[in-house]
């Protein structure tokens, strides 16, 4: 389906909400470009890893990451057609698989805080949208990058429950992982996204909430294409 109309579609949320996968999905069915913004900060947190940038305890050599900044490329492969998933490239290579593991999702929370970091990735992501006919997903979506976007929603949902999405997503792709690992990680990046300083995580005032605890993929989807086509339909 798609609509003359181009608009720009902003999806934020909690981390393993599901709104990656829904606003993938809702992409492919209206004909728009699907930017995973999170992806971007997997990318630069992979680099600081690979660059030896964070310690053992945590701590992030910021002055050398902001340093390093330039030189990091983040672009996407063209989207496979059936699945409508572009792999994330850090400069030039296929991460997708690598951005995924508890490693990353460890540390992705502080890089995400640094401001230069955001300022740079926010930079890019604007770039992106500059054509509308976009959906993008993420933290500060509708807050920060793109504060007049047409259809803003604010995914929510349990820790318990994206814990167990988390967990399940992680055993289907072959990667190893601990419930309780999960599920503390998700609950110290929530409060890590929520507090930090730099574009904090928070709904903003005009996102429609879509609590989906409850709710199959099929009435997930349902509820933004019904709330796409009433956005759409206006004048």
């Amino acid at each position: 389906m798609q609509n003359d109309k181009k608009i720009i579609i902003a999806i934020d949320g909690f981390s393993s909400s599901g709104k990656s996968t829904m606003a993938r999905e809702l992409a492919r069915r209206i004909g728009y470009v699907y930017v995973d913004s999170g992806a971007m900060y997997r990318a630069v947190t992979l680099y600081a890893l690979r660059h030896s940038m964070i310690a053992a305890d945590g701590t992030v050599d910021t002055a050398a990451l902001v340093k390093a900044l330039p030189g990091i490329d983040i672009t996407f492969a063209a989207p496979d057609p059936a699945t409508g998933v572009s792999d994330t490239l850090l400069n030039g290579e296929d991460v997708e698989k690598q951005i995924r593991g508890m490693e990353v999702s460890d540390h992705v929370s502080p890089v995400s805080a640094i401001p230069e970091v955001r300022r740079r990735l926010t930079a890019l992501q604007q770039k992106l949208g500059e054509g509308k006919g976009i959906v993008m997903d993420g933290r500060d979506i509708g807050t920060t990058v793109f504060p007049h976007a047409e259809m803003k929603v604010f995914v929510d949902a349990s820790p318990e429950v994206r814990a167990e999405r988390r967990f399940k997503e992680l055993k289907e792709k072959g990667i190893k992982a601990d419930y309780q690992e999960v599920f503390d990680n998700i609950r110290d990046r929530d409060f890590t996204d929520r507090t930090r300083k730099e574009s904090p995580l928070r709904k903003a005032d005009d996102a429609r909430v879509l609590d989906n605890d409850g709710m199959t993929h099929a009435e997930q989807m349902d509820w933004l294409m019904n709330l796409y086509k009433s956005i759409t339909a206006r004048d």
